[in-house]
């Protein structure tokens, strides 16, 4: 097993603990007064994470020179894809009763599901198209054009995460403090001029 296969496994491993540990509370019952909002809002806040963290990879490997932390970024934001996954499936499921007509008025009825909504969406060409194979197929270019999507995905989940707390934003105004850290930092890095090497004297 290489350091990476043996990294990996370990991203794997605690990406994981924080849903056993929400099933597990679950079966006890020791999820709070209303069990399937605090499901919704912690796997909410997982997907956030890990997306913050998928798109901190570029910015920690520029600036740190490990130019090995990129090969984890495909399963990080794969991950902010499955507690994504997980998050809508709960709404779905165990909110809405899987109703239709009860989602689409709840989406009129509250905006900031709509930005969910929309973001998820967003999140599901970048998971579908994150294999090797889509990226010869798509061509080097047009797949990083796609995957410029998490920057859209990651405003709108912060907004979603916003409108959905009534009086205590700090943990929106935390993740909204991160991403527009890691957006900045983005924009500064493509906008400053290269440097290009002098040409010695002939």
């Amino acid at each position: 097993m290489t350091d990476v296969q043996f990294n990996k496994g370990l991203i794997y491993v605690n990406a994981l603990v924080p849903l056993a540990l929400l099933g597990y509370d679950a079966v006890q019952g020791q999820l709070g007064a209303n069990p399937v909002e605090f499901f919704l809002r912690t796997t909410g806040v997982l997907t956030l994470t890990f997306l913050l963290i998928t798109l901190s990879i570029t910015p920690l490997r520029k600036i740190s020179g490990a130019n090995q932390l990129i090969k984890y970024r495909r399963v990080l934001g794969l991950f902010a894809f499955f507690y994504g996954c997980v998050h809508l499936t709960t709404y779905l499921v165990f909110d809405r009763g899987v109703s239709f007509s009860g989602t689409v008025s709840d989406v009129i009825q509250r905006p900031f599901i709509a930005f969910g909504m929309i973001a998820f969406l967003l999140m599901v060409p970048l998971a579908l198209t994150s294999t090797n194979a889509m990226v010869k197929r798509l061509g080097g270019k047009r797949w990083q054009r796609l995957h410029r999507l998490i920057y859209v995905t990651g405003i709108l989940g912060v907004i979603h995460f916003w409108m959905i707390v009534k009086s205590d934003v700090f943990y929106p105004v935390l993740f909204g403090t991160v991403l527009a850290v890691l957006l900045g930092y983005r924009i500064y890095n493509k906008a400053k001029p290269k440097m290009v090497p002098e040409r010695s004297a002939a």
